[in-house]
């Protein structure tokens, strides 16, 4: 595998410097690479791996940055690795990828539609798919780093590039901070990121200062009760019928306590208990996702889920209170509000008003705000990846889009990644005037 890569990138590298001349449009310089990241895109989509088992995926990016001539750093927090490219003095900027993909089983019909099947942390089985748009991701970030490898007269400063495994655990950022990524490495005056976005039509940049997605926890709540033959229910305390009466009275924490100005999702996400029809079991488990923009509002959700929890066992006479225990899995993502400006000025001057708007806040997570909590000046761009007659179509109330996760979701890819590396180098070269 390691030479079928390597011939790969040196091929893609000879292409690049035979492409459009350094005072080329953006928009020429994107064509020109597109047809090498468009085949890098489906290798990556046809093979992807589970968070924390990026290993093929991490090889293949670092040797694509090897190639363009970057200095790579590989094991950086597991599968993590880090290029460094040096061009004289002047800033430091970082751009981030996601390596890892999802346990999906996919169901988009492509031609090069993933059919790995892998065995989870649990032992069970699944389909892997890169059912976020991490492929489109990687592709993109490798597609600026090879324009920005090309042309270094129309920048200056160092340029470091990031590949973070297990960013949907929420595991990943922290695990390469702690790796020493600021320390061991120029620390960035600046960072990014982009993230497809499966509401916007294709090729389209959103932007978006302050906080644009939110605190994630997860709660675990194992109700505890007495069990027995379903026949004979009087003799039991039933966990299915408590953990049923709290999943409902949760509906109320968003509805009845929380102000609507203040957006907030409470989610069950899994109930589990029982093994066969008339066996009443002593336990049932909920498994809980809690989204929130501020700490004020993330604490009272989850004291108002463990009230409620502790009150209905109560109710039921239950043996003793659920047990519960909680994960914060990321922070607020905050975009620098000075940074964002000057990247969407940025792109609007170079792309076009009309394909640059502002974006909305979101109720998903994302551990890059691991370094804006580190003190850098952060922002993550959204790029539209859903075909323009698709979404003109369910904008008239026709067939919903697919969301990110969903084993159908696939970007229109053409305008979806050209606008992502058009993105990425745009933003880079104005950081690195």
């Amino acid at each position: 595998m390691r030479k079928g890569t390597d011939t790969f990138f040196r091929v893609a590298v000879l292409a690049l410097f035979a492409a459009a001349s350094p005072a080329a449009d953006i928009h020429a310089e994107v064509d020109a690479i597109y047809p090498q990241m468009q085949i890098l895109y489906r290798e990556l989509h046809q093979n992807p791996e589970l968070s924390s088992q990026e290993t093929r995926t991490a090889a293949k990016l670092a040797a694509g940055l090897r190639a363009l001539g970057f200095e790579v750093t590989t094991g950086v927090g597991g599968t993590g690795f880090v290029g460094v490219l040096k061009n004289g003095a002047g800033p430091t900027v970082m751009l981030r990828t996601e390596l890892d993909a999802l346990p999906v089983t996919e169901g988009t019909g492509l031609p090069f539609a993933s059919k790995v099947r892998v065995k989870d942390s649990t032992g069970a089985e699944v389909g892997v798919m890169h059912a976020c748009g991490h492929d489109l991701h990687m592709s993109a970030w490798m597609g600026a780093a090879s324009l920005m490898a090309r042309d270094k007269s129309r920048w200056r400063g160092t340029l470091v590039l990031v590949g973070q495994p297990a960013e949907e655990l929420g595991v990943g950022a922290k695990a390469m901070m702690a790796a020493g990524v600021l320390t061991k490495f120029p620390r960035p005056d600046f960072a990014l990121a982009i993230h497809d976005d499966s509401r916007r039509p294709a090729g389209e940049i959103g932007y978006l200062a302050g906080p644009i997605m939110t605190n994630v926890d997860y709660l675990d709540i194992t109700i505890h009760g007495r069990g027995g033959h379903g026949a004979r229910p009087e003799t039991t305390i039933d966990p299915v019928v408590i953990a049923s009466r709290i999943v409902v009275t949760l509906q109320t924490i968003v509805a009845r306590e929380n102000s609507p100005f203040d957006p907030a999702v409470v989610t069950v996400g899994s109930i589990h208990g029982g093994t066969k029809h008339n066996v009443i079991p002593d336990d049932t488990k909920l498994q809980l996702t809690i989204r929130s923009f501020t700490n004020e509002v993330r604490e009272k959700l989850v004291a108002a889920v463990e009230r409620i929890a502790k009150a209905e066992a109560q109710a039921a006479n239950a043996p003793r209170e659920p047990t519960i225990t909680r994960q914060k899995t990321a922070e607020a993502l905050i975009n620098d509000p000075a940074l964002t400006a000057r990247v969407s000025a940025a792109l609007r001057r170079d792309l076009g008003a009309d394909q640059v708007r502002e974006a909305q806040k979101e109720m998903i997570g994302e551990d890059f705000t691991e370094w804006h909590l580190a003190g850098v000046p952060s922002t993550t761009l959204r790029i539209g990846a859903v075909a323009r007659e698709k979404f003109d179509a369910a904008e008239k109330g026709g067939a919903p889009l697919p969301s990110l996760h969903s084993a159908t979701f696939a970007p229109d890819l053409e305008p979806a990644l050209k606008a992502a590396i058009a993105a990425e180098v745009t933003a880079l070269r104005e950081l690195l005037k």
